[in-house]
């Protein structure tokens, strides 16, 4: 009864505060947004393909053709020079501008510009959208560049009521030690296909994702395969009866021959007393398992925009010319062009935020063809009797890396009254002056 009273009487413990389960992918203080669907796949697991494989952007790097599409594009797009050019009343012309240090040759202290416009690309590729933040001074001018990795930034939008655009959006960093926000002003957004505002399409989540699929388990199929000899399993048949040691020995001397890496799968099936097996697997032949990783190159070389012959598919022909020069320049323009246009777009809208300035990729490198055809472009720019030019000497020799000369500015133009030009004809290919020299 004492006992009784003493309970009674006495105050019953504090609450114990509620612990709220941890998500292990979520930094502490984190926002998700459900229409997030890239981060709540990281989140909660992404749904395996109809193959079984699970896709996401660690995964899809481990597919070989996506491994070579990938830095393809991102190889290609980082090692083109990015002048800043100023427009004028006799047209643009390029300028020197603090800028084309940052954009050109260093990011920030931890970033080259072409490891961070490698990275960026990649991000676009496989996650749909690069980000960077942007580090401005105290006068709003740019400093620094900063890539983030795209799972680690959210991206929402906010009502804003003293502003000309109703609705901005706001994206939110996180690393290690924290997060912080800034608005879509300081942020360098590149987006890839299907942007819609506020996040872009992914290729390996839209495009490939069965492909890819398919992939890595074809490759650890084939893995399979070929470690553990490369042959299919067979019954061996014997018309009388073998005893338990004599199939143990016989099992022993198959497997030490035949068994591969991983000899379980290839230990043969013994059949006594005259029974007898036909097949008991296909062959590599039989599944059509280089047929099928052939396949799949052409399919997620397909999904990237990416001529199969430029990751290293070449048992078919490509209908984009005969020539490496015509190859290259269909994938500059189809593959390489909607990108560089995006990417251009933004770089001028977040850096410049006027008509004065702007940047544009130089892919006259990409675009030249050998020596031989050159010569004859250049000749054609620069003029001749007859022809007027619309390249200086100093502008061909800026593209060939050339410091100028005096006097290299100035346009060739023919005159009229000089016995070369006067009798000299327009430069014309062979079948023209054929023709010309017939009527006459």
């Amino acid at each position: 009864m004492l006992n009784f009273l003493k309970s009674a009487l006495t105050p019953p413990p504090p609450p114990v505060a509620r612990v709220e389960p941890v998500i292990g992918n979520l930094v502490e203080g984190e926002t998700v947004l459900s229409s997030d669907s890239i981060k709540m796949f990281e989140i909660f697991g992404d749904p395996r393909t109809a193959s079984g494989a699970t896709v996401n952007s660690v995964t899809a790097m481990r597919v070989s053709a996506v491994y070579a599409a990938v830095s393809l594009i991102a190889g290609s797009i980082a090692q083109l020079p990015l002048p800043i050019y100023e427009r004028g009343a006799a047209g643009r012309q390029r300028v020197e501008h603090p800028y084309w240090w940052i954009l050109n040759e260093e990011f920030s202290s931890c970033w080259a510009a072409t490891a961070a416009w490698e990275f960026l690309v990649t991000q676009v590729l496989l996650r749909g959208d690069g980000l960077a933040y942007i580090d401005r001074n105290r006068s709003g001018e740019m400093q620094g560049l900063i890539p983030w990795p795209r799972d680690r930034v959210d991206i929402a939008e906010q009502p804003r009521a003293n502003s000309k655009s109703p609705r901005q959006l706001q994206y939110t960093f996180h690393d290690d030690k924290g997060y912080f926000t800034a608005d879509q002003a300081d942020v360098l957004h590149l987006p890839g296909f299907g942007f819609n505002g506020i996040q872009s399409m992914s290729v390996i989540q839209w495009g490939a994702r069965n492909g890819i699929g398919i992939a890595l388990q074809g490759d650890e199929h084939a893995g399979k395969f070929f470690s553990e000899g490369g042959k299919p399993e067979v019954a061996v048949t014997t018309p009388g009866k073998m005893s338990v040691d004599q199939q143990a020995d016989f099992r022993s001397a198959w497997v030490a021959k035949y068994g591969g890496i991983q000899g379980n799968r290839r230990i043969p099936l013994i059949l006594t007393e005259g029974l007898d097996v036909k097949e008991l697997t296909m062959s590599a032949v039989d599944q059509q398992l280089l047929e099928s990783r052939q396949w799949q190159v052409i399919d997620i070389a397909r999904a990237f925009g990416v001529p199969p012959h430029m990751i290293g598919e070449t048992t078919k022909a490509t209908s984009w010319g005969s020539g490496i020069e015509q190859m290259y320049i269909g994938f500059v323009r189809n593959t390489l062009g909607p990108h560089l246009r995006r990417f251009k777009d933004e770089l001028n809208r977040k850096l410049f935020g006027s008509p004065r300035y702007f940047v544009e990729h130089n892919v006259e490198g990409f675009m030249s063809g050998d020596s031989k055809a050159q010569s004859v472009y250049f000749g054609r720019a620069l003029g001749g009797p007859g022809a007027q030019g619309w390249m200086t000497v100093n502008e061909v020799r800026r593209l060939k890396n050339l410091p100028p000369i005096e006097d290299g500015d100035v346009l060739y133009r023919p005159d009229p009254g000089s016995t070369a030009d006067r009798f000299a004809s327009p430069i014309s290919d062979d079948n023209d002056t054929k023709d010309k020299n017939e009527s006459d």
